[in-house]
């Protein structure tokens, strides 16, 4: 039984990584850790835990060595001690942004600070199994990635290994969990209803990772804006690819089931009536799954592409224990058969 601890399990993130350690097969969690919840229940924070999980929060200082440790941090913290967690546990998969950019340069241009340690970038392998599995499989230290970055990552690389795109428009909609749990104007509930604002035009953090990922042999053009929408869970991405070339409907589902036939959590969705054509991350709630379709533009050499995810699932917590599952050599769906709900 593989022992796990979580350091930040009282944010949304961590603590949906808890529920779904729980229920893992092959996990024991040890012990979780909230600095203002120290002492506290695990249920007074997460109430759907209640009589699932007999935990009490702990201060970060009073963690205990563990086989693999989590850490669902703000931005910022892991690499300022990450030599302490490292101490602690022989492998660590980190949630937070703070070793997924290669380059320490962007860290400057994007998160506006020099990296505190940036000699351990290159240990950490950015934890997205459908990119990285071979990676992952002989790795100790693994990233999570932006909930955005994932939705249009996976969305678009088929197309972007294959040289087929010039460039690439995305617009990413979002819900309200991407924030956190900490109260702002902007999650202020007569704020917040209702909206559909625009909160990122340009210049996002997950565009740091895209362009990374999406790189194959040559910097991608790729441009990206968010939108917040009236959702609690979920992202919908829905990228405009301006190909190099025209590019059939028939030879786009040939790209893609040769890129993800195989894989456990993308599904292929193009249906040709009903209303649930496209990808929708409304009926992704609670699942490790994303959503993948297509349409071509029949009069220019567009094709638009929609990925949709539940942001704190197959983008965050869920693909966490994804990854985790691919290092220590776990069935990779182990702790993540939820298949979502409908309706919901």
């Amino acid at each position: 039984m593989l022992e796990v601890s979580i350091a930040g399990a009282s944010g949304y993130a961590g603590g949906e990584l808890l529920r779904l350690l729980l229920g893992h097969p092959q996990v024991r969690v040890k012990q979780v850790t909230a600095e203002s919840a120290a002492g506290s229940y695990v249920h007074t924070v997460h109430p759907n835990l209640r009589g699932r999980c007999q935990l009490k929060f702990v201060p970060l200082a009073a963690l205990e060595p563990c086989d693999l440790l989590f850490l669902a941090l703000p931005h910022g913290m892991a690499m300022e001690r990450i030599e302490k967690f490292a101490s602690l546990a022989p492998r660590i998969i980190d949630l937070s942004a703070d070793f997924r950019l290669r380059s320490p340069k962007d860290y400057v241009t994007y998160y506006g600070r020099e990296h505190a340690a940036p000699a351990w970038l290159e240990r950490f392998v950015y934890g997205v199994p459908e990119l990285h599995r071979a990676e992952l499989q002989r790795a100790n230290y693994a990233t999570g990635a932006g909930c955005n970055a994932t939705a249009t990552i996976l969305a678009l690389k088929p197309l972007f290994e294959r040289g087929l795109v010039e460039r690439a428009v995305v617009e990413a909609k979002v819900g309200s969990s991407e924030g956190g749990n900490t109260p702002s104007l902007a999650s202020h509930h007569p704020e917040r209803s209702g909206a559909v604002r625009s909160f990122a035009p340009v210049a996002h953090r997950h565009l740091a990772e895209i362009r990374q990922e999406l790189s194959f042999g040559q910097p991608p053009e790729v441009h990206f804006s968010a939108t917040a929408v009236e959702l609690v869970r979920g992202i919908l991405v829905t990228a405009h690819c301006f190909m190099r070339q025209p590019v059939a409907e028939k030879d786009l589902w040939c790209i893609y089931r040769e890129s993800y036939g195989s894989e456990p959590f993308i599904r292929l969705v193009r249906e040709r009536k009903g209303v649930y054509r496209y990808p929708e991350p409304k009926i992704l709630a609670g699942s490790n799954f994303c959503d993948i379709g297509f349409e071509v533009d029949p009069e220019s050499n567009r094709v638009v592409v929609m990925g949709a995810i539940d942001n704190l699932m197959k983008g965050a917590a869920g693909n966490a224990v994804q990854a985790m599952n691919v290092m220590c050599g776990f069935p990779e769906t182990a702790g993540l058969e939820f298949t979502g709900l409908h309706p919901i």
